[in-house]
């Protein structure tokens, strides 16, 4: 059934589907009692037909079929007297098909948009000359169909209080160069840190066969660099996701992060992409690839870390720096051969103090939504609550008291405590060797990407007091 509906805005009308729903509305309704309808729900329930409960209780077919339907779509709660005209809700007032469209576009491109989809109905041809709704109304729409992502609550990790740094080693960049083709060697990819004040280049370690380098990559990377010129007061990083958790809008630290909380580092985010931000780094990846690696060839991983020791040492003692004045870094700047800050990887565990990670921890805040089975994810580790909160968002706080992670439900009312996991002083150091147990260290052959960790870090120390 059809019937015309005017649309005032362009003076024209044209016709819309009544579903069966409103032609049945539109048949004469009896007045009914709550009981009237309590018993056509009750009816319907055991099986009878419309026909046979209007006869039986003397109402209209469509009056009862009115009231049948809406206890078999809302139950009890759906036979209470509405006053006044029908809601249609969002979008009610458009034409069933147009309705459809925007759910069909929404149910098949979930990242669409309400702008998205009301530009793309406004490109297709059949509603060429048909009004639309607005973006909001779009959006009010898609919220009553459930058809929106859930809200990701935002939060970010604090940074640290520090001066703007003045002195050498007060803060380092670190990152890793995109792959490059080594002859050799293959795909190499070389972490780098560079000290922005003294323009000392710290640190070049290359990851061999490694299009990503890992964590242990960087931890290495580091402690070579400690060993060389002590630890910095803070190692100013970008958002690759060893680093930090970009993928989540409230994201929890790293392990490499904890590493060098619990080690007295503090960590930046860089807050502008390079080479606005990080510019000393992104030289340094330049500059050591033409000093060390364009056009050479290394029969192992081995050679390769020995050129690039060596010309870092030239660009730092021998290199003029025009920056500098014309000097070296490491003339420029004598201070800058140590920060004065000591590392011992023997020590390293006396060196790192759980209580920092505890107290950086208790000062943030995350959010999660609750799987369907009860579970979320935190720092890598999963964590399961009771069935009662599956398919929830949470508020997860630290308890350092207690060494857990309390869980609290959107409304504030509940809370439960999980004892955390993965913050142990040997889990966020990782690979370290323990040479401390061992009365004579002897290397392994260099087989795995974990023993030459290994071999590099101990080469690394030969010399050094």
């Amino acid at each position: 059934m059809s019937r015309p509906f005017p649309n005032r805005q362009i003076g024209v009308c044209y016709s819309y589907h009544l579903d069966e729903e409103e032609v049945a509305m539109a048949r004469p309704i009896d007045e009914t009692t709550l009981q009237q309808r309590l018993e056509i729900g009750a009816q319907a329930k055991g099986g009878e037909s419309d026909r046979e409960i209007a006869t039986a209780m003397g109402l209209s077919r469509w009056t009862v079929r009115k009231w049948r339907r809406r206890y078999q779509k809302a139950g009890r709660a759906g036979l209470a007297s509405v006053m006044g005209r029908p809601a249609t809700g969002a979008l009610g007032s458009l034409m069933p098909a147009l309705r459809e469209a925007i759910h069909e576009m929404r149910r098949t491109h979930t990242g669409w948009g309400p702008q998205s989809i009301l530009t793309e109905l406004a490109k297709a041809p059949e509603w060429a000359g048909q009004p639309l709704p607005g973006c909001s109304r779009i959006a009010a729409y898609l919220r009553q169909a459930d058809l929106t992502r859930p809200y990701a609550h935002h939060t970010e990790l604090l940074p640290p209080v520090i001066e703007t740094p003045a002195a050498a080693h007060a803060t380092w960049e670190l990152d890793a160069q995109g792959v490059v083709q080594v002859t050799g060697l293959g795909a190499v990819s070389v972490i780098n840190i560079v000290d922005p004040i003294s323009r000392v280049r710290v640190e070049s370690y290359p990851c061999v066969h490694s299009r990503k380098p890992a964590t242990a990559d960087y931890q290495l990377a580091c402690r070579r660099a400690f060993l060389a010129y002590g630890r910095p007061q803070v190692l100013s990083l970008d958002h690759d996701s060893v680093f930090y958790d970009n993928a989540c809008a409230s994201p929890f630290p790293s392990r490499f992060h904890l590493w060098l909380i619990g080690l007295d580092v503090q960590v930046a985010f860089i807050a502008q992409p390079p080479p606005a931000a990080h510019a000393c780094i992104e030289r340094m990846h330049t500059l050591m690839y033409q000093q060390a690696v364009a056009g050479q060839t290394f029969p192992d991983a081995g050679a390769c870390q020995q050129t690039l020791d060596a010309r870092r040492d030239f660009l730092n003692q021998d290199y003029p720096s025009r920056s500098l004045g014309g000097q070296p870094p490491l003339v420029a700047n004598p201070t800058a051969r140590h920060s004065g800050r000591g590392y011992d990887p023997y020590q390293e565990a006396q060196l790192w103090d759980s209580q920092r990670v505890t107290a950086y921890l208790a000062r943030h805040h995350w959010f999660r939504t609750v799987s369907a089975q009860g579970q979320f994810s935190l720092g890598a580790q999963t964590y399961g609550l009771d069935p009662e909160w599956a398919n929830q968002s949470i508020e997860v706080t630290f308890a350092a008291d207690t060494h857990s992670f309390c869980c609290r439900s959107a409304d504030g009312q509940r809370t439960v405590q999980v004892a955390a996991r993965g913050l142990s002083a040997s889990e966020l150091m990782g690979e370290l060797p323990p040479w401390t147990q061992l009365p004579a260290y002897q290397r392994r052959l260099a087989l795995s990407p974990e023993t030459r960790r290994e071999a590099e870090l101990y080469q690394a120390m030969t010399g050094t007091t």
